[in-house]
């Protein structure tokens, strides 16, 4: 099994000053709040005098996200879910569990009222028409 190789890319919908730390949180799979509030501590705690140089460095060199998914061909359907994760530590991104199981139950939901749809147009006597004027 192949393991999908992720680039490192400055996500800009998720990103508040430029998208680095929401970036790398999604790397690494970890919650952007983490990923932010160890920036700012080591940045505070005199830690990381290089981190703000690093930063704008990252901020200059990343391509953001959006601009390559659009260079591949990636959009976004309403249709086309993501899907779920949940988390099982608290650092890991994702949702809890008994968000998920909500997040599932609306999609099945959704998913069952649009073949009830589906059903009752295919056995409506105004579809049978149109079938049999089309084989006409």
């Amino acid at each position: 099994m192949t393991k999908i190789r992720k680039e490192l890319l400055r996500d800009d919908r998720n990103g508040k000053l430029a998208g680095v730390c929401a970036g790398i949180a999604d790397y690494f799979g970890w919650e952007v709040w983490l990923v932010r509030l160890i920036v700012v501590t080591s940045v505070l705690l005199g830690l990381g005098g290089l981190l703000p140089v690093l930063y704008v460095a990252a901020w200059f060199i990343l391509e953001k996200k959006s601009v390559h998914e659009a260079k591949k061909g990636v959009t976004e359907s309403a249709y086309d879910e993501r899907p779920v994760e949940v988390k099982t530590r608290v650092w890991q991104r994702g949702e809890v569990p008994k968000s998920a199981l909500h997040h599932l139950v609306n999609q099945f939901n959704s998913l069952e009222l649009r073949l009830r749809d589906m059903e009752t147009h295919v056995t409506s006597a105004k579809f049978q028409l149109n079938r049999e004027i089309s084989k006409l």
